[in-house]
């Protein structure tokens, strides 16, 4: 029997459908900041300015020359602190090389109050602390959940192995499962005998960027996967799972793309409304 295809799509049209009466009522506005002119941010700006707009949200994508300085950029970032017409705003990543290394400072920079990115020490802090503390959570990580929620596959007590230690995806994802009471076994390119760790996983999330890294004999018997690797190749966008044949094995799989890329927008525009209540509150 073939894996029920988790629609990463159909999720987040829900998940904004439901969002519509709170951005009527409090009227939030997200800014995204970019620098330069990388194509893959750029046409993931287009996904979040679509979604703005189909819950009439307000807007504004300030683009940035690439030869910003880090000057610049942080006097931009000071400005949009402290407009409080602005509910929440993001820097897209990746910068231009030469900003690259200020990224640790970029982030810092920002008010935790309206970073719906997640990225802040302050608002990865709180994530830690349990459930009830994960007001503005990474984007990608808060969208994975979601998924899990609204397929009503159980967390709780799980064996899950994530692939991947980042600090937007890996580390979150693994304290918001751990926040659940999963257990949860972080694996990373240092990680020795992955498959040791992938086989035992009742539910296996990757997150690496590396095509095809997860095949089916890595996988359990109805094992419930969660594709969050994305990698731009000839053939299209291709995630970390050999999707086809893990497909047949696994009981619940995402899709790339269409899996968790949409429910990553959706979630970013739930933490810009989320900025906004606790603004007003």
């Amino acid at each position: 029997m073939s894996a029920t295809i988790i629609d990463g799509k159909e999720v987040s049209s829900k998940l904004l459908c439901k969002l519509k009466p709170d951005v009527k009522r409090l009227d939030p506005k997200l800014v995204v900041v970019q620098v330069g002119e990388d194509a893959a941010s750029t046409s993931y700006i287009k996904q979040k300015i679509k979604s703005c707009e189909v819950v009439a949200m307000r807007n504004e994508h300030r683009h940035l020359n690439k030869d910003t300085s880090i000057e610049e950029l942080m006097k931009c970032i000071e400005e949009l602190n402290n407009n409080d017409d602005v509910s929440g705003f993001i820097v897209q990543l990746p910068l231009p090389e030469h900003l690259s290394a200020s990224v640790p400072q970029i982030i810092r920079a920002i008010n935790p109050a309206k970073d719906v990115d997640g990225f802040c020490a302050y608002n990865l802090g709180k994530m830690f602390l349990s459930t009830e503390f994960e007001h503005l959570p990474p984007a990608t990580p808060s969208g994975v959940i979601s998924l899990l929620e609204y397929y009503k596959i159980d967390i709780k007590g799980k064996n899950v192995t994530v692939i991947g230690h980042s600090n937007t995806v890996g580390k979150p994802l693994s304290t918001m499962l751990l926040n659940r009471n999963a257990t949860v076994t972080t694996c990373h390119e240092f990680t020795d005998d992955l498959p040791s760790h992938t086989k035992s996983a009742d539910i296996l999330c990757t997150a690496v960027g590396k095509p095809g890294l997860i095949t089916a004999d890595m996988v359990k018997e109805g094992a419930v996967v969660i594709d969050i690797g994305i990698t731009r190749t000839e053939d299209g966008l291709k995630g970390d799972t050999d999707f086809d044949s893990i497909k047949e094995k696994a009981s619940f799989i995402t899709p790339v793309p269409g899996g968790v890329g949409p429910m990553t927008v959706a979630s970013l525009i739930q933490n810009c409304v989320m900025a906004k209540k606790r603004q007003v509150e």
